[in-house]
């Protein structure tokens, strides 16, 4: 029978130190794991073999006031909210009046270290095992309460599809994806086979914030353009001039621009985008201006770059294939109707500096207000549960008690 939810976060992270997963790195690539280690001046640092130090941060908010927090503040991992076992995560979420969470990996993991490791197929063994600890030893313990997105591979589409595949097999909810399968800063037409395997498998594709594209680092155009203009004088690149009111923020403007552009939805209509951690106020605009961006400009686009006209308008591929997350924004909200009720997600970002962990139905409650029944179950849990295509259904919406403003 399915499980009935009323309120599941679509935005959590795995704030654990790398010695939780590395355990199962085989051994002959141990050494190369990161670790944690113990600073001079007290509390955590996480390190790799090629150098750097993560240490500090806004990721472990939780538990804090705004007026005891500090960012650099020593963090002891074995001792902090958030980044304790899944037991731990599981009384947790029972304690903020949350069902279920999607859980991105957070920095302490490591796993930045390991994208940038020489031996490639050290990174594979290691991308693996955190995918199987994920799995077996985290979300294991709670399947229904903890959805885990597994993480892929640097290099070719191959690897990646093949680590998707594990990932299906394994119980894990969806994929984390940082940048286009080909590993370029814009779409590529090899990256349809990625695109094709995740709807054969049924596998969930999600981006948190935007792709980790640098865009347009040393003059790289921010599109795969038929034609490449050659003049002493460079070009506008369209795709920032379509994304030149929102592109450059911690938000999916840009690559939403991309998809649109590259004829993505057209190629692949069942294919939808989960951007999570965004607010959503940008997110009508950005619609708007894309679409009176590329109405006057398209022709030029045309004739430059040798780009095929879209069959629809470029917010309508987005209204339909997009979805989009946010965690406190009440603006965002009183525009729903310009995003699609649909596509709208919640998620506390626990425990992250934007949660407001242990009281998220209470912030809720006054930024739902005005919102209708039937709305709300959708933000709350419908929409996930649709996007993830979890074997549930969303119960009535919960009761929330409006939260003193701050």
């Amino acid at each position: 029978m399915p499980r009935t939810y009323s309120l599941i976060s679509g935005d959590s992270h795995l704030q654990i130190p790398p010695d939780r997963w590395t355990h199962r790195v085989p051994s002959q690539y141990k050494d190369l794991a990161p670790r944690r280690i113990r600073l001079p001046q007290g509390g955590d640092g996480i390190v790799g073999v090629g150098g750097g130090l993560v240490w500090g941060g806004t990721g472990s908010y939780a538990g804090h006031t705004p007026e005891d927090y500090y960012p650099m503040a020593p963090i002891d991992y074995d001792e902090t909210v958030g980044s304790g076992s899944p037991e731990q995560r599981v009384q947790e979420q029972d304690a903020d009046g949350i069902e279920a969470e999607l859980i991105y990996a957070g920095t302490p993991t490591g796993l930045r270290f390991i994208d940038k490791l020489p031996d490639h197929e050290a990174h594979l063994a290691m991308i693996r095992a955190y995918n199987d600890f994920l799995a077996d030893d985290y979300c294991g313990y709670a399947p229904d309460r903890l959805f885990g997105t597994g993480v892929l591979p640097r290099g070719n589409i191959d690897e990646k599809v093949a680590e998707m595949e594990h990932c299906k097999k394994s119980g894990l909810k969806a994929i984390h994806i940082t940048s286009y399968p080909s590993g370029r800063n814009h779409p590529m037409p090899e990256d349809d086979r990625f695109w094709a395997a995740s709807l054969d498998l049924d596998m969930p594709i999600t981006i948190h914030t935007a792709l980790a594209h640098h865009t347009g680092e040393g003059g790289e155009p921010l599109f795969n353009y038929p034609i490449k203009p050659s003049s002493d004088l460079p070009p506008d690149d369209f795709v920032s001039h379509l994304s030149r009111y929102y592109g450059w923020s911690r938000s999916g403007g840009v690559d939403a621009a991309q998809m649109a552009l590259d004829g993505l939805f057209d190629r692949f209509p069942k294919l939808r985008i989960y951007w999570g951690e965004n607010a959503i106020g940008w997110v009508p605009f950005m619609y708007e201006q894309m679409d009176i961006e590329y109405e006057k400009s398209h022709y030029w686009a045309e004739r430059l770059y040798g780009l095929k006209r879209l069959e629809r308008r470029p917010s309508e591929y987005l209204r339909e294939h997009a979805v989009w997350g946010f965690y406190e924004d009440r603006v965002g909200l009183q525009l729903r109707d310009w995003l699609g009720i649909d596509n709208i997600v919640w998620g506390g970002d626990f425990p992250h500096y934007p949660t407001r962990w242990p009281e998220s139905r209470a912030y809720l409650a006054r930024q739902l207000d005005g919102v209708p029944d039937e709305e709300r179950r959708k933000i709350l849990a419908q929409n996930l549960i649709d996007f993830l295509h979890l074997d549930a259904v969303a119960g009535p919406a919960p009761r929330l008690e409006v939260a003193t403003p701050t």
